[in-house]
């Protein structure tokens, strides 16, 4: 597996095999497993840690980085390929874009979801919950959670979308504790319309500051929004129009800028079931490099929001150095 790690990061493919990788001790790698935060089996499952670390902003870039790889390789790696092709063979592991018309999602896309799969949804179950602890309203959403797998002994996913709760974990573990940093939450909404009033000089102590994208360099670290469903936002202007209002919003964190090739690789949580690596195109817009956008490409996800980490720069293969990739690439 090594091997395979090693030559798919340098092929800019990241590391899209199927064995799952436990987490590094806390000695390796200080961070508290999000199952440690939890306790009880599914139907009787509550909160025991809600605390977060809490650290100075300019330190947390490599630390987001740094815990949301070490997750995915928790989930097995999946990868999700967004890079316009029509023909080739994917490399085992790495499921097609669903949203990309020249490139339709697979028959068996299922098989291949590590926590889609029933018999490591155990495995997983604690760690989802452990995500949802790090936001205001976790153990409510847990409660619900478990009156739900009290209703039924068939096996059933989490009720609430929890890609928001990942990324409040992530923030959490990295040190934005403070929620004056970052505003952890069910929803992608609230911290993104804190990064917006951020931009607008009302929220001064806020890690991340919100762009239109191709605004600002994007760098690990950073985080990549885009709308779903209903919203369709183009900008930031957009969303300013409606803040504090529901919309079906998703951000990933980026964990690597591949300027040469002209690629992000993000991570996001809930991405098809699972921690997920999003391997994402990119165009040269001016100064600097910008998510691909449906002005673009028709079909493609449009980033109507980069939001930028108030913190020093760290180097764009902020994936390669972390903890995790370093352990399993050693000899």
């Amino acid at each position: 597996m090594r091997a395979a790690v090693a030559a798919l990061v340098a092929l800019g493919l990241a590391a899209p095999v199927h064995a799952q990788t436990p987490r590094l001790s806390r000695d390796a790698f200080d961070v508290i497993p999000p199952s440690e935060r939890v306790s009880g089996e599914p139907g009787a499952m509550r909160v025991i840690q809600p605390g977060c670390r809490l650290g100075p902003t300019d330190w947390a870039r490599r630390r987001i980085v740094d815990v949301a790889v070490q997750e995915w390789a928790f989930f097995g790696f999946q990868t999700v390929d967004a890079r316009p092709v029509e023909t080739g063979r994917l490399p085992d592991g790495v499921v097609p874009d669903a949203l990309n018309p020249r490139r339709p999602a697979p028959r068996q896309a299922r098989h291949m979801l590590r926590s889609g799969d029933w018999e490591n949804r155990e495995r997983v179950t604690a760690s989802i919950a452990g995500y949802w602890s790090a936001t205001p309203d976790g153990a409510e959403v847990i409660g619900d959670q478990n009156r739900e797998w009290r209703r039924t002994d068939r096996p059933i996913d989490w009720v609430q979308p929890w890609s928001a709760a990942f990324i409040s974990w992530v923030m959490c573990e990295g040190g934005l504790g403070d929620m004056s940093q970052f505003a952890r939450d069910i929803s992608h909404r609230v911290y993104i319309d804190q990064a917006i009033r951020a931009r607008d000089g009302q929220a001064p102590d806020a890690a991340f500051v919100a762009h239109d994208a191709g605004e600002a360099e994007v760098q690990p670290g950073d985080l990549l929004c885009n709308a779903r469903g209903s919203a369709s936002y183009r900008s930031l202007a957009d969303r300013r129009r409606e803040s504090g209002e529901y919309a079906p919003l998703h951000c990933d964190i980026v964990v690597r800028v591949d300027a040469a090739a002209g690629l992000f690789h993000l991570v996001g949580g809930n991405v098809m079931n699972s921690v997920t690596l999003t391997i994402l195109p990119g165009v040269r817009d001016g100064e600097h490099l910008r998510p691909l956008a449906e002005d673009d490409l028709d079909g493609a996800r449009t980033m109507f929001a980069h939001l930028k980490l108030r913190a020093p720069a760290i180097e764009p293969n902020a994936l390669d150095a972390t903890p995790t990739i370093r352990a399993i690439n050693a000899p």
